[in-house]
């Protein structure tokens, strides 16, 4: 299982928040080191847009060069540049020097993203064959400690099937595993 890569910088923070750039390293996670081509192919859109998303995810320290994966010298392949899961101390960064500003793009493009996941797995307009689609909800009565050994688990778990699955196979698309694991919310239900 990988450990945990804290992200300290808010220029980091803001790089993450961009939906295009997060969708490069969910498919770099997914598959594995990619070509600008790839992510262009796999995102709809133009290379040299996947490949500027690339170039910026690279000046913020969360990608890097994969040369050995390249054909040749002038064959660019990226792969991220940890295993470890980022975490992100969200009150922290806010105190860092233009963090209030990183910290409010990385909210709101976040709660839009689990509010589409959400969204698209009760649209009953998909149709049949389009995918698994699944959505669950758990009550449990943890400690602290133990709902840290439940996330751990849970990472554990996803990064067995990555491991497996990592790679380019046309039977193969990106899925997304979405879970929260917090407290209950004492706001009443609303």
């Amino acid at each position: 299982m990988a450990d945990l890569q804290p992200v300290n910088d808010p220029r980091v923070l803001r790089a993450l928040a961009h939906p295009v750039r997060g969708r490069i390293l969910d498919e770099i996670e997914a598959s594995g080191p990619v070509r600008a081509a790839d992510v262009a192919r796999e995102l709809g859109i133009p290379a040299n847009q996947a490949s500027f998303h690339l170039r910026q995810l690279a000046k913020y320290g969360l990608i890097e060069e994969a040369p050995e994966e390249a054909r040749d010298k002038r064959d660019r392949v990226w792969r991220a540049t940890t295993t470890a899961s980022l975490t992100v101390n969200l009150s922290e960064l806010e105190r860092a020097p233009g963090g209030k500003t990183a910290v409010h793009l990385f909210r709101r493009s976040k709660q839009a993203w689990g509010h589409h996941l959400v969204d698209r797995a009760f649209d009953t307009r998909h149709p049949k064959g389009s995918g698994v689609f699944t959505s669950a909800e758990h009550a449990l009565k943890l400690t602290d400690a133990e709902a840290d050994d439940l996330r751990k688990e849970l990472d554990a778990l996803v990064g067995s099937w990555q491991e497996r699955t990592r790679g380019r196979d046309s039977e193969r698309r990106t899925y997304v595993v979405f879970h929260l694991l917090q407290p209950y919310p004492d706001d009443g239900g609303k």
